[in-house]
């Protein structure tokens, strides 16, 4: 802005600091009203330590590559029912958990988007087939990391996957994080269908499939 004829310095200021104060306030309205899509990942869990922690009896595992075919997403498809998952992975990676010699579960890392970005998760499936932990890895929402909480994610434990899942149903809710709740539940499902895909690939019988 070039100055007036005979303006002062002082008058030049007092016209063009509102200007500046009211662009700015307008970039800050504009940077506000932006999605939190960009939030930082939070990282809680490495892959070495993620199938620990939903096995902690555990005394090694055994990790495998799981690819994700037609055939396995139709199982998911199934499994899931009317709910439909938010992404597809390519490969799954799978940990096969041992204590005294024995298999005592598996293990699967899955990813579901919360509201905009994907939620990295591991899932405990004991061989009984019922949920035997989950534990988040990586969050990377501006909000509903409560999700990753010990005490709200307890509530699988024991579970078994052809069970609702469903905040409201059979899993109590967070306010403020609903979309994340549903995502760890359509994951759970994912990743038990993911197991009953590696039983089917050893020639075993999968865990209880439910259609519906």
């Amino acid at each position: 802005m070039k100055p007036r004829l005979h303006e002062t310095p002082e008058t030049v200021r007092s016209r063009v600091l509102p200007i500046v104060a009211a662009l700015v306030l307008s970039l800050s309205v504009v940077a506000g009203a932006v999605p939190p899509s960009a939030a930082a990942d939070e990282i809680y869990l490495s892959e070495e330590e993620a199938p620990q922690a939903v096995f902690h009896a555990a005394e090694h595992f055994e990790r495998y590559e799981l690819r994700s075919t037609p055939e396995l997403r139709e199982r998911i498809r199934r499994r899931l029912g009317r709910l439909e998952v938010s992404s597809w992975e390519t490969s799954y990676p799978v940990f096969i958990a041992f204590r005294g010699g024995e298999t005592i579960g598996t293990a699967v890392i899955v990813e579901e988007i919360g509201k905009h970005r994907n939620i990295t998760f591991i899932v405990g499936v004991a061989s009984d087939g019922s949920i035997a932990g989950v534990a988040v890895m990586v969050y990377r929402e501006a909000y509903g990391g409560e999700v990753r909480s010990g005490r709200f994610l307890a509530q699988y434990r024991g579970k078994d996957a052809n069970e609702p899942l469903l905040p409201g149903r059979d899993i109590r809710n967070i306010t403020g994080s609903t979309l994340s709740v549903y995502a760890i539940g359509r994951g759970v499902k994912k990743a038990a269908a993911v197991v009953d895909g590696l039983a089917l690939e050893a020639g075993a019988a999968p865990a209880g499939e439910n259609d519906g």
